[in-house]
């Protein structure tokens, strides 16, 4: 098993620096970490009518992949999950997702930092997909990402190096 990467996260509400952390999935997380892939969705989905928590679950576990998979961990409490798989031509930031009670805290910008690094060490620009009407898109575009192209429920960014 890889050991765990840790980022130092402050915030003005404390008086010390939690550690935000990288460490990696199993296939045994799956459930988990598709319910909790339900969970950061249900608002943006219901907004847009489309929550279906069966669905939701059945698509992330459709592709699940341990060895792209790893969670975040802020003191040793899992808070999230990213999938970032490389290709030839680019990086895929293939999910994202940040428990709604641990979101604002600038958990996803230091793990966007750490993807980025990958990308500039590999030379590859970053690419993903958000729900068209997700609050993620601001949160994307806001790290320099620029809208690429769109379908009917999603849009596709990509951020160069």
């Amino acid at each position: 098993m890889a050991a765990a990467i840790r980022f130092p996260m402050t915030q003005a509400s404390e008086l010390r620096t939690p550690t935000i952390g990288l460490s990696p999935a199993q296939l045994e997380d799956a459930q988990d970490l598709a319910a909790l892939r339900v969970e950061a969705m249900r608002e943006s989905l219901e907004r847009v009518g489309r929550f279906d928590p069966t669905r939701a679950a059945q698509r992330f576990l459709a592709s699940f992949s341990p060895a792209h998979t790893r969670h975040i961990v802020v003191d040793d409490h899992r808070v999230g999950f990213v999938v970032v798989k490389s290709t030839t031509t680019f990086i895929l930031l293939d999910h994202l997702y940040i428990r709604p009670a641990d979101q604002g805290k600038k958990i996803g910008s230091t793990v966007l930092s750490l993807v980025f690094a990958e990308a500039r060490a590999q030379g590859l620009p970053v690419r993903l997909g958000a729900l068209r009407d997700s609050p993620s898109n601001r949160f994307y575009i806001r790290h320099g990402f620029k809208l690429s192209e769109q379908s009917e429920f999603d849009n596709y960014y990509t951020r160069e190096l």
